[in-house]
């Protein structure tokens, strides 16, 4: 069970890793370029993405649904970093994930969040890594679409490209 919900974590690290490499080679205004669609620019998306990451591997350490004050300080924190500064703090962040997993004997452990908004959820933790994956997914589709509005292409990062590129044969 650990390596399967690493391994959908990595999946998520890979695919976030591959938007970050090709936002580079795009032109540098592409990043903050303000554009009618679900966010107001592919920044926006990222500064979103991250601070749900850290928002649930900090339910899933055991720590109150605070999301109000820790989203304030998340969206500061985040405040005008460039593409590269967002790319270091994605990786930071997939390293805490990992010390998690490491330290993590049973993600099929009960946990029982509440959120302010949906009440009190009976899931385990492999059920919120899934989320976690899902909900990247979701806005990595955002950021692929908003990039054909600026007339760029996207690039893939479904999980079975993931699991070509991860796969050696033998």
């Amino acid at each position: 069970m650990v390596n399967h919900v690493e391994n959908l974590y990595n999946y998520h690290v890979w695919a976030n890793q591959r938007v970050f490499e090709h936002l580079k080679e795009l032109p540098q205004d592409i990043y903050r370029k303000e554009i009618q669609s679900v966010f107001s620019s592919i920044s926006e998306v990222f500064v979103h993405i991250y601070i749900a990451d850290t928002i649930w591997l900090n339910v899933m350490s055991g720590n109150s649904f605070d999301k109000a004050e820790m989203r304030a300080q998340l969206r500061e924190k985040t405040k005008g970093k460039s593409v590269e500064e967002m790319e270091t703090m994605f990786f930071n962040l997939s390293e805490q994930f990992e010390e998690f997993f490491d330290h993590q004997g049973n993600l099929n452990q009960a946990i029982f969040p509440e959120h302010p908004h949906f009440g009190r959820l009976e899931t385990n933790l492999f059920e919120l890594v899934q989320h976690v994956v899902n909900h990247g997914t979701y806005h990595r589709g955002n950021i692929t679409a908003m990039l054909r509005q600026l007339g760029y292409p996207g690039v893939m990062t479904d999980y079975v490209v993931y699991l070509y590129a991860t796969n050696t044969k033998k």
